[in-house]
């Protein structure tokens, strides 16, 4: 079975960072999703797509992934960019603004 091990990125709709601070190892998909001839649902029979496996660092998920005998891929997290601004800085005198 093929896995992929990341760590989830910040949810864009929440300024938390609950779900970030754990790695993920999740399988990929064995067989593609099919539409239900009768009602015209998305299906799959493949239940390794329900699997996420939590861990709290990527040489845990790693060791599991090699005693499992999985072949797996890493995907490093981006680093985050801080972009620092003050509220005041809104109010300064050499702030550009458009011109009406």
């Amino acid at each position: 079975m093929q896995a992929v091990i990341y760590k989830p990125a910040k949810n864009a709709m929440q300024s938390g960072w609950a779900n970030t601070r754990k790695w993920l190892l999740v399988y990929e998909p064995q067989r593609a999703k099919r539409i239900d001839d009768l009602m015209g649902y998305t299906s799959s029979d493949d239940t390794s797509r329900q699997v996420r496996l939590a861990f709290d660092t990527q040489e845990e998920a790693v060791a599991y992934a090699e005693k499992s005998g999985l072949s797996y891929q890493v995907q490093e997290p981006h680093a985050r960019q801080l972009r620092i601004k003050a509220y005041a800085d809104n109010f300064k005198y050499t702030r550009q603004t458009r011109s009406a």
